[in-house]
This record gives C-alpha cells, structure tokens and sequence, in this order.
C-alpha cells in the first residue's frame, strides 16, 4: 500500500498550531467570563455537584467522587487540578465568599496542603447555590462537552456579580489576569447605580465601590492605584498587614500582626522575620512567636528595649512580605474573546447579562403558564359540556376515537383532549371545578404580568434590583480590607530614623555599606592607615561619600542613568564587612555600574547639576528636574558610543568648574558657558583631549580655593586657585602636575581650603585620613610629596580619594599620642 506524504511549512505549521493551543488557553481554561466570573474548569464543578445534588442543604459528599464527575464527564485533565479549584474555593483565605463548603482538611493559610480528595468531603456554600439559581429555566446556553456525549453549561446565571466578588487569576498565552476579590454589598450597590443611571462616572461608582476587599484583610495604602485600576482595567496598589504595638509596663514594646496581606504564606512570612532577625538586618527583636489559633491571627514580635518598634516596623514592610504590591488587571472574556475591561465595563457587562437571564428565565416562565393556561381552558370547556363529553367517551371504542371526537366537538387540541381524558372523576366536585377556575384566572393574571414584565426594560431593571437586594441582605457581611491614607502610612517615616552624619562607600564591584562617620580617626601625613573594609583580591572601594541618613542619594550610571535611594535605606556594615550588593538596593542595568553619588538634602529650583563624560563632554540641567526618579531609573544624560558619564556635582548655578585629566591637564571655566539643557540632552564640549587623554574628575571651584591632586602611586599637592587662569569652554586647558614614573598618572582632582580631612583609598582597600592643610601647597607645575606609603606590590595603588569634615582637635591629639607611644607600628584591623 503505498505511502500518501504531505509537504507543508513548517513555519506555517507552528505558527498555526501555536495559535489554535494559545486560543484554546485564553478561552477554555486560563480567563474568567466576565458574566459569570468563572473559568471552565470552576463551573463545571459546581455545575457537576448541582448535578449530583450536593446542595447546601444536604449531606456532604466524598471530594472524590465529586471530582470523578467532573473528570468523566466535563474536564479531561488530571484530578489535581480539578481537586485544587475545589480546595481553593473552599479556602476562606483565598475567596472572600466561598463557593465549596469544606469538610475536613483543606489547607491553611501556612501553605499546608489539603488532605487527599478521598479523606476529604464537600457540597455546594449557600452562596454559589446563587450562581446556579433558575438555571433550569432555559436561562443559559449549553454545549458540547468534550466528547460530545453531555452537554455543559457555556456560563452559569450567577444572580451576584461573581467576577468582582470572588476575582479572579490566571495566567494565559501572552495574557494574564489578576482580578481582587470585593466586598459583595458594595459591588452589588455599585451594579443598582449602574441600572439606574446608565451615565454615572467610575468616580461616582467609587463612592459605593471604594476598592478590594481580600479575605485576609489587611490594609490598602493610598487610593491612586485603586482609581487607575478601576478607569484603565490595569494598576497596582500597595498592602499592608494590619499591626499594632503594645507598650508594656517595664518598657518595653511589642509588634502583633492580626492580619497580613491577601496570598502571603504566613509561615514563610515568620521564616523571613527571623531570618532577618538573626542576620541582624532588622535588628532589636528578640523574640518571634506565632500565636495563631483558631480565633484568628497573632503573629507577636518582642522588641529590645532601647530599639524603636516603628522603625523595626519600618524595616520589616521593606524587606518582607509585612507589605506587598498587588498587580491588579481586569481581563475576562466578552463575547468569547479576552478584553481590560474598566470597573463601569465589569458592571454593564454583568447588567447586560442579568438582563438576558432575567428575560429569558421570563419567557420560560411565560411558555410554561401558557401551557398550563391552554390545558385548563380545555377542562373548563368539558366541564362545562360535562354530560356531552362523558357521553362521547363512553361511546368511544378506543382512546384515539375518543380523543379524536373531543377535538372535533369542541374545538379542543391534542393536547386538551389528552388532559380530559386524564381527568380523575375527582376533579368534577364542585370543590375541584372551583380550583380549576381560579387556577386559571390566576393563570391569565400571570401571563399578562409576564408579557409586561418582556415589553418593559425598566420591569426586567427592577426585578434585578429587587433580587440582588434579596441577596445583599441574606449574605453581606462587614468589609475586611480598610483603605488608608499613604501619606499617613508613609514607609519613610523619617520622623522615626535618626538623623546622622554617615560614610557611604561603593566598592568596584558594586558592594555598599554605610558608616558612622566616626568611625573613622584622622592619622598624620604618611602614615598607613586603617583597614576600611574587607574586599576580595580583585574589588577596591570606588567610591566614598559623607551625607545625612535623612538625604536623598543621587547614584549616577557610566550609561547615563540616575536612580536614587535615601541615606538610612543604606544598610549599615560593620567597619571591615564588604557590605550589599548594589543591584539588591537599586535595579542596576547588567553592564551598568554607578560613576558619581550626590547627596541632595533639599531639590531647589534654582539648583543644578553639572555632568562630565569621559570624552570632555559637559551639560548642565536644573536639580528638580531630578525630584521624582521611578525604582528603574531615569535617563541623566544622553551618551555618545564609547563615551562614558565620569562625575557629576551639586552647583547653585554660579560656579566655576575645574575639569581635570589622567596626562595632568586642566581646564578652568565658568559654569554659564554651559547653558541649561533638558534631562536627556547630550550636552557640549567642556575640554579637548589629546591622544588617549581621558577626563578622571570635574569639580566646583570657589575664589580664594585650592586645587587638591592625588596621583596613581600616592602622591599629591594643594595648588591655589589663582594659578589656573579662566579659559573658554572647549579648550585644551593648562598643565596642573608633573607626571612621571614615580608618581603615576592623575587619579583625582578636589577642590579643597585646608579646612577639611581626606580620605584615601587604596585598590587594597586600606583608608587613610588626614589633614588636607598637612598636605604641602606648591605650584602648577609640580609633582607633590609622598601622601601615602602603599606597598612594592603593583597591585597596590591609589584607587579613590574623599574630602571629609575636619575632625575636632581633641580626637585628633588623641590619636597622634597613641601613634607616638607605638612608634612606626603599622594599624591595621583585620
């Protein structure tokens, strides 16, 4: 028998086939109908225990057997996932009403896992007994299951708006969804004000529908994210467990948490607590218990006494899951296809679908008493012609003879002929007759009221309303979740963190830590420091800095990227600890490492900032262009190829700027000649380089200042400002130092007026601090003297310098006798 072979594209081949899969996600298992709320696989639970008659008001049933049902009959996928969609809808911390009443073990809010289906039993909750209601009144549409042998309901008549009431997840091909559960009072409330005005703003709908309300309660911060999310179908808003802190009488204080936020594991959550604890990250808590029972949450957290609970709070919402985001996005399906619907959207599209259930339960109900009607006209017409009709039956040889002389001689249909000839004798006493009757007159009432109901919208309107409310009173509870104000709920409460002078430092390979500046006492000139911190062989500190912890730090990127992070948000090292990684406190492109650190204690409009790039490309652009910079960064600077963001400063607008070179050039001119330029500027020539010359520092220069240079292999020199004369931008400047061998290229330029310490850095990571008015002042073109002793090894070297506030005399004699009563001995702390 020979071979039939078809050749097609393989590319075409995938792409249809990625599709007819990626569609058959979106429709048929992944997202919620946005009539009903519920994917396929949730209503064909409950559609399968309706079934089977496991309603709220009968026996529980084996879990097993309830999936068997569902798997034999409607869903051809594994038990699992059809036992987890009955685990979760049983869970009252993950649907805020449910819609499976559980018996037995079916998880907890610590990640336990439900017991096997066939431990377990369950049947329908009171309230999912109302997404099923009329749904043998021809209210919906069926369909094929999957072989084709049933047939499945394509939504449920679901009489609350079920999407908005228990949301809803899911994640699809190239979609997903993320709808917050709400409060089911508020949400009905919010479906009445759409029927009665069709017109009414999401602003208004606000004023019933103020936001979520999770089955964990907790607290929602601000009501920015709720409002987008409710105008765009797409936000984000913040939550926070619900704490309070008890101050006991010896002092001390205590941090309970009653509630934590919606899917948060609250085993888990105590587990990164006392991870935190013990690595002394938050620290000041002594002891962590769990005292949860079946009452409720407690989570107690005893607090040292000399720590402050509001900041150990503070601490816990950043780095645990005490505070979370929720990501809200409401797709659902309309019309069989997915659509970010916005929250008036959720509404009319559930009215809409209301309306349809409410007209056709209506015409059901018409058709069935019409029915009924037309066979009670036929008993009232043989009762009334009792003696002909029994005459003729009498005289019938067979039932159709019978039933064929009833319908010609009274103008009877089949189906009244039928009735009278079912007839009990029964029904001919006069009692019976009476009943018949006023069945019938009830009858006619019934059809007239119903064919009104169907040619009025405002009747079918208010049916709705007057259901809905039936259901709001049998089932509304108190909302859980409380909506407060950010800004009094404010993560950065600074009013609570100490303000100190700190020492930031940045290692090369992106380590940081901060310091008590006191940390550190000033030595005498030539002497070999103090080891500053531990690093590995290849790592050197890059960068240090002196700031408040109360100040904005401005961490600028060779890429030309800004991000920032407040002062006391830097985690506080040990002296000879190496500290965080950078890209754990700020998200750090890969490729991307930090070139300049400004602190900013205040963004004044009349401020700027001045960059320089490794290419002697200057810009200037105005500080509060730089006030609101998102957890990504901004864009600082636009770049060239191969050019890089090398330093940037703080000026009030009026400074001269110095720009100095690794071949010891510099160059000397007023910050005007730079005019003020947009946030993505690239900017203007500020010096011209030769050869392989590259930019190693920019700094600000006052009148009267001195102009402080550090070399490669520890030299340096103060030179007074008056020997660099004003140049235009864009020149080539001025010789500043003599460059040799022994003294090693230019490493950095500072500005200085003998008032202050420096800091030195080497690539081993030793620091030294001195009196810069130690530090010899010669001319222009001069080499220094020795600054520091560093040793033969070449690995060694000048990596960074830092200008420091003096120390006060008193430590610094203090410590100049301990060196004179220990000799040349070298300090060093391991």
């Amino acid at each position: 028998m020979s071979e039939r072979v078809v050749e097609i594209n393989i590319s075409q081949e995938m792409r249809t086939s990625f599709l007819d899969y990626s569609m058959s996600v979106i429709v048929s298992r992944a997202l919620p109908d946005v009539r009903d709320g519920l994917k396929p696989v949730h209503r064909r639970v409950l559609y399968a225990m309706h079934d089977l008659g496991m309603h709220s008001d009968k026996a529980y049933k084996k879990s097993a057997r309830i999936v068997g049902e569902v798997i034999g009959k409607y869903h051809p996928h594994g038990d699992s996932s059809v036992y987890g969609t009955m685990v979760r809808m049983a869970q009252d911390f993950n649907y805020r009403y449910m819609l499976v009443d559980g018996h037995g073990n079916f998880g907890s809010v610590d990640g336990d896992g439900a017991a096997a289906m066939r431990y377990t039993e369950a049947r329908m909750s009171k309230i999912s007994m109302e997404l099923l209601r009329d749904i043998n009144k021809d209210t919906i549409d069926y369909q094929d299951n999957y072989d084709g042998s049933e047939r499945e309901p394509a939504v449920l008549p679901s009489r609350f708006p079920n999407l908005l009431v228990n949301g809803s997840s899911g994640i699809a091909v190239g979609m997903a969804t993320n709808v917050p559960p709400h409060q089911l009072g508020e949400t009905i409330d919010g479906v009445l004000a759409v029927s009665e005005n069709p017109d009414i703003t999401i602003d208004e709908l606000m004023e019933y529908i103020p936001g979520p309300d999770f089955p964990t309660a907790g607290l929602i911060l601000g009501r920015s994210g709720i409002r987008k999310a409710y105008q765009t179908g797409r936000g984000s808003i913040t939550l926070r467990a619900k704490v309070e802190i008890e101050e006991k009488p010896n002092g001390k204080q205590t941090i309970i948490v009653t509630e934590i936020p919606y899917q948060v594991n609250k085993a888990k959550l105590v587990e990164k607590i006392a991870e935190l604890a013990r690595d002394k990250k938050v620290d000041g808590i002594t002891d962590l218990r769990d005292e949860s029972d079946r009452n409720g949450m407690r989570i107690v957290m005893e607090v040292r006494r000399d720590a402050n609970a509001n900041v150990i709070l503070n601490n816990l919402y950043k780095h645990t899951a005490l505070q979370s985001s929720f990501g809200i996005n409401l797709l659902a399906l309309v019309d069989g296809q997915p659509k970010v619907l916005n929250l008036k959207q959720c509404l009319v599209h559930y009215l809409d679908h209301q309306k349809v259930v409410i007209r056709r339960r209506t015409e059901f109900e018409l058709r069935k008493a019409e029915a009924r009607a037309h066979i009670l006209e036929g008993l009232r017409i043989a009762l009334d012609h009792l003696d002909e009709v029994i005459a003729l039956i009498r005289s019938s040889q067979t039932t159709d003879i019978a039933k064929e002389g009833l319908m010609t001689n009274f103008s009877l249909s089949e189906k009244q002929a039928q009735a009278i000839l079912d007839m009990r004798l029964q029904r001919l006493t006069g009692l019976e007759r009476e009943k018949i009757e006023n069945e019938f007159q009830a009858l006619v009432a019934l059809i007239e009221e119903l064919r009104g109901i169907l040619a009025d919208e405002e009747k079918i309107l208010e049916i709705i309303r007057v259901e809905l409310q039936e259901i709001k009173e049998r089932f509304n509870d108190e909302r859980r979740t409380e909506i407060v104000l950010k800004g009094l709920e404010s993560i950065e409460d600074e009013d609570l963190i100490p303000q100190e002078n700190i020492v930031v430092t940045l290692t090369q390979k992106g380590y940081i830590k901060r310091l008590p500046i006191s940390t550190y006492k000033a030595q005498k000139r030539g002497g070999r420091g103090v080891q500053g911190m531990g690093t590995n062989e290849d790592d050197f500190v890059e960068h240090l800095l002196t700031t408040s912890t109360h100040d904005t730090i401005l961490f600028f990127t060779n890429k030309g990227k800004v991000y920032r992070a407040k002062g006391y948000e830097i985690p506080e090292f040990g002296r000879t600890a190496k500290g965080l990684p950078i890209i754990n406190l700020l998200e750090v492109d890969k490729g991307e490492w930090i070139n300049a650190i400004i602190p900013v204690s205040e963004f004044k409009e009349d401020n700027f900032l001045f960059f320089t790039t490794k290419l002697g490309i200057s810009k200037r652009s105005p500080l509060d262009s730089f006030a609101n910079i998102r957890n990504n960064g901004l864009i600082a600077l636009g770049l060239k190829d191969e050019d890089e963001l090398i330093s940037v400063k703080l000026t009030d607008g009026n400074k001269d700027i110095v720009i100095g070179t690794k071949d010891g050039m510099m160059i000397r001119f007023p910050e005007t000649d730079v005019r003020s330029m947009g946030r993505t500027a690239t900017g203007v020539k500020g010096i011209t380089l030769r050869g392989d010359d590259e930019v190693i520092g920019m700094e600000l220069l006052d009148e009267g200042a001195e102009i402080l240079i550090v070399t490669h292999n520890g030299y340096g020199k103060r030179t007074n400002e008056k020997e660099y004369r004003i140049q235009s931008r864009g020149g080539k400047g001025i010789k500043t130092c003599n460059i040799t061998d022994k003294t090693g290229k230019l490493v950095a330029i500072k500005t200085v007026t003998g008032e202050e310490d420096l800091m030195i850095i080497t690539a081993a990571g030793v620091i030294i601090r001195m009196a810069v008015c130690d530090i010899s002042q010669t001319g222009r073109n001069t080499q220094g003297v020795k600054l520091i002793r560093l040793d033969s090894d070449d690995n060694e070297f000048v990596s960074t310098v830092a200008i420091v506030e003096k120390e006060d005399e008193s430590d610094v004699e203090e410590d100049m006798l301990e060196e004179e009563s220990s000799g040349d001995q070298e300090i060093v702390e391991e």
